[in-house]
């Protein structure tokens, strides 16, 4: 039995997903390990019976793997579901095996977004992509070639959509000019805004859909990290500056103000952090990746939060208070923002 979540239209376009999607990134890639095929398979099950209808995979996380494990769980529910994925990286044997701390070299020249789409569809055993975001700006391909290479791979039906992730206003404006936008991935939180000052307007102007990613703060907004947590040689938040040790314990200030909130509210701290999201346009879908049951029972729980004006101003108010001690991301994956 499917239950409803409230839908929610990315921009102007008519790709309409759940108000909260789910980001399987985790599940194969980026925390050192690789979850049980067939739990993740019940999982994502349980996301559709949840009544979640927006799924976001990449070519690069595995690399590969996770495509074709989001491939072989949605099948059964092919045309009811939309399937996000990724190009622009050149992965290649050699460089396929280094994981989350060390990408492959980018590469979004019009014969590799080709040929990441053909790969694509055949992993995600789906005829055409909804969503085909070019994963991170590629400075050595005019923007104008990656947007008209997707605006033909949507005339030929392999794809419908197209977005861009971690793009400055410049480059979404030179992309969308060629081929209509429909969504931006970025990493939007409310413990990272700087959205707000340029890309949330420009997005809004342009009618383009915001889908934030970690928009639990990688886990840090949930409550479950402290200054004692240590993450694996492999896992990508070992070398996130902001949490190293000494910074988690000056960013708890976080959590404790929205452990407050979810205290009024008779909610967890995750759902007032995705709540707040939802609060600030409704063309905003976060994406909270988890590889557990009840994480997502809890994540899809925060679409029926409601906030008065009041509680959303005291939120706002209290975060612009904390300064975020630490970067986002290491200096190498820093290099690939595009801002």
């Amino acid at each position: 039995m499917t239950t409803e979540i409230q839908k929610r239209k990315l921009g102007n376009s008519n790709l309409e997903v759940s108000a909260i999607g789910l980001g399987c990134m985790g599940m194969s890639f980026g925390y050192g390990t690789v979850a049980d095929e067939q739990e993740m398979i019940k999982l994502i099950h349980a996301a559709v019976d949840k009544g979640v209808t927006f799924f976001d995979t990449a070519e690069v996380y595995g690399p590969f793997i996770n495509e074709e494990l989001v491939g072989k769980a949605l099948n059964p529910f092919k045309g009811k579901v939309a399937i996000a994925t990724k190009f622009g990286f050149n992965i290649t044997p050699q460089n396929s095996s280094k994981g989350a701390k060390d990408l492959p070299p980018l590469n979004s020249r019009p014969e590799n977004i080709r040929k990441v789409a053909e790969a694509s569809l055949k992993r995600l055993k789906i005829e055409a992509i909804d969503l085909f975001y070019q994963h991170r700006v590629d400075p050595n391909v005019p923007m104008e070639d990656v947007a008209g290479t997707v605006g033909d791979l949507i005339k030929e039906g392999k794809v419908k959509h197209f977005g861009l992730s971690e793009a400055s206003v410049k480059n979404i404006r030179r992309a969308h000019a060629v081929q209509p936008v429909t969504a931006l991935q970025s990493e939007y939180s409310l413990w990272w805004r700087e959205p707000e000052e340029e890309i949330i307007p420009t997005l809004e102007e342009l009618g383009i859909g915001l889908v934030p990613y970690s928009p639990l703060g990688k886990g840090f907004l949930t409550g479950k990290i402290d200054e004692n947590t240590t993450f694996g040689d492999k896992d990508f938040r070992s070398s996130v500056p902001r949490l190293s040790p000494e910074n988690i314990k000056a960013n708890l200030a976080f959590v404790d103000f929205i452990r407050q909130i979810a205290e009024k509210k008779k909610a967890t701290p995750a759902q007032i952090a995705l709540g707040w999201l939802l609060a600030q346009k409704p063309w905003i879908v976060p994406i909270p990746g988890t590889t557990k049951l009840h994480r997502l029972e809890e994540n899809i729980g925060a679409a029926s939060i409601e906030f008065t004006a009041e509680e959303l101003k005291e939120i706002q108010d209290e975060a612009s208070k904390i300064k975020t001690q630490g970067g986002r991301y290491s200096e190498g994956a820093q290099k690939l923002i595009d801002r």
